[in-house]
C-alpha cells in the first residue's frame, strides 16, 4: 500500500506542477503528504551571505505558503516542512516514506537536482517519481510501460510500482532488445507476465530493437507522441569512490524524459 509520500518543494512558482502531481497521486491513493524544501547548510560565514540566506529563506516560505493554499483546495492529509539540509538529508528522510516524488533538473532556469534525484535514488532504498519539466497535468494511469530487461533493478521497479499498475487501464511490458535481452524467456516477457497475471495485471508485451545500441533514445522514441501516462524502469548506476553514479541508460532517460518516470534502485 502506498500511505506516505514525502515532495521535494520548488521554489521558482513556475515549477509547482511537481507539487500539484504529488498531491494526485495522494488523491489517488487517499496518503499523507510531507512537503519539504530546504534551507541549505553551507561551511561559509553567516554574516558574508546573510543576504543570500534571507533570500532563500523568504523563497522557501513562499513555496510552503503556496503549498498550504493548494492543499486547502482539497481535502487532502498533507503538510510543509522547512529544514535546513542537503540532498542526503532528503534521502534519509525518505527512507521513511513509501514514494518520493522530485522534479527534472532544468538547466534553463539553472535548476540542478541532479543530486538530489541521484542521492534519493540509490540511498532511501525508496522508489521515486521524477516529474519532467513538460508536464503540465495530474497523474493519469491510463497506460503505464514497464521497462524489462530481466534484471535485478528491473524487478525490483515493476514490484514496486504494483500499486500504480492495478489501478491503470492499460500495462505494456517494454523489452529492447540488445545483448541483456538475449535470453529468449527475458524477451517473450513470459514469467514476469505471469507473475503481474497473478496480481489481477493483464499486459502486453512489445519488443523493440535498440537503435543504435541507445536503449534511453529507443525508450524515448516508442512513448514519444504516444498515451503512456507513466514510464516504470529501474534506475542503474554503478559506484565510484564510495559514491553511485547513473548508468548511460538511467542518465540519458533523466535528461530527456517527457512523461513521469518511476524508478527503483
Amino acid at each position: 500500500m502506498l500511505k506516505d509520500i514525502i515532495l521535494h518543494l520548488e521554489r521558482d512558482p513556475s515549477r509547482d506542477i511537481v507539487r500539484d502531481f504529488a498531491a494526485s497521486i495522494a488523491e489517488v491513493f487517499s496518503a499523507h503528504l510531507t512537503a519539504v524544501i530546504f534551507n541549505f547548510e553551507a561551511n561559509i560565514p553567516a554574516e558574508a551571505l546573510e543576504d543570500l540566506f534571507a533570500a532563500s529563506e523568504a523563497e522557501a516560505r513562499g513555496a510552503i505558503e503556496r503549498f498550504k493554499l493548494a492543499m486547502k483546495r482539497g481535502n487532502l492529509s498533507a503538510e510543509p516542512r522547512l529544514v535546513s539540509g542537503t540532498s542526503k538529508t532528503f534521502s534519509e528522510m525518505a527512507r521513511c516514506f513509501d514514494l518520493s516524488v522530485v522534479m527534472q533538473s532544468d538547466d534553463h532556469k539553472g535548476v540542478n537536482n541532479s543530486i538530489l534525484i541521484e542521492t534519493t535514488l540509490f540511498d532511501s532504498g525508496r522508489p521515486l517519481i521524477i516529474v519532467p519539466n513538460v508536464q503540465q497535468e495530474a497523474l493519469k494511469l491510463e497506460k503505464v510501460v514497464c521497462c524489462w530487461d530481466g534484471s535485478r533493478t528491473a524487478a525490483r521497479a515493476i514490484n514496486d510500482a504494483l500499486p500504480f499498475l492495478k489501478r491503470a487501464s492499460t500495462v505494456e511490458l517494454l523489452i529492447v532488445e540488445d545483448e541483456k535481452t538475449a535470453n529468449e524467456q527475458v524477451l517473450r516477457g513470459t514469467v514476469i507476465g505471469q507473475h503481474l497475471a497473478r496480481h489481477d495485471i493483464k499486459v502486453r508485451v512489445e519488443t523493440i530493437p535498440a537503435v543504435d545500441m541507445d536503449v534511453a533514445n529507443t525508450i524515448l522514441r516508442h512513448i514519444a507522441g504516444g498515451s503512456t501516462s507513466l514510464l516504470v524502469m529501474g534506475g542503474y548506476g554503478h559506484s565510484r569512490l564510495r559514491e553511485f553514479v547513473f548508468g548511460g541508460a538511467t542518465r540519458g532517460m533523466l535528461s530527456a524524459m517527457t512523461v513521469p518516470v518511476f524508478m527503483s534502485h
